[in-house]
C-alpha cells in the first residue's frame, strides 16, 4: 500500500470500454520542494470516489502499484482505492475509512501466524 498527499490538479472524464470496464484518471500535485504532477486512476466501482471531489481539493490518496507488459512494452498504473479529503493543515475530513483490498494474486493472510512482524 502506498500513500500520496497533495492537491487535485485535474479530474478526467470516466472512460467505459466495450467490455464494461470503467476507469477514471486524475492528477495530484505533490507538496514537495519540487512539486510533481502524479497521475492515478480509479477503476470499476472506485470511480465513484472522485464524485465528491473537485479540482483544487487537498487529498490523501491510498493506492496500489500495478504493472503489466503488452507487446514487449511495460506499463505502470497507480490504482487508487481510497481518497480522503484533507482539511486545513492536512487533517482528514469526515470521510469514511475503508480497508485496503488484497491484491488479486495474493492469498488472504493466515491468522495462525503469531510472529510480531
Amino acid at each position: 500500500m502506498y500513500e500520496l498527499e497533495g492537491t487535485i490538479k485535474v479530474i478526467f472524464e470516466s472512460q467505459t470500454f466495450d467490455s464494461g470496464f470503467t476507469k477514471r484518471d486524475f492528477v495530484i500535485t505533490t507538496d514537495d520542494r519540487f512539486p510533481q504532477d502524479i497521475k492515478l486512476e480509479c477503476i470499476k466501482e472506485k470511480v465513484e470516489l472522485l464524485d465528491s471531489l473537485a479540482e483544487g481539493d487537498r487529498v490523501k490518496a491510498s493506492f496500489n502499484l500495478r504493472g503489466n507488459e503488452y507487446r514487449e512494452r511495460y506499463y505502470v498504473n497507480l490504482q487508487a482505492w481510497k481518497l480522503e479529503k484533507q482539511g486545513e493543515g492536512g487533517a482528514p475530513s469526515d470521510a469514511p475509512g475503508e480497508a485496503p483490498p488484497l491484491p488479486d494474486d495474493e492469498p488472504a493472510p493466515d491468522d495462525d501466524d503469531d510472529l510480531p512482524f
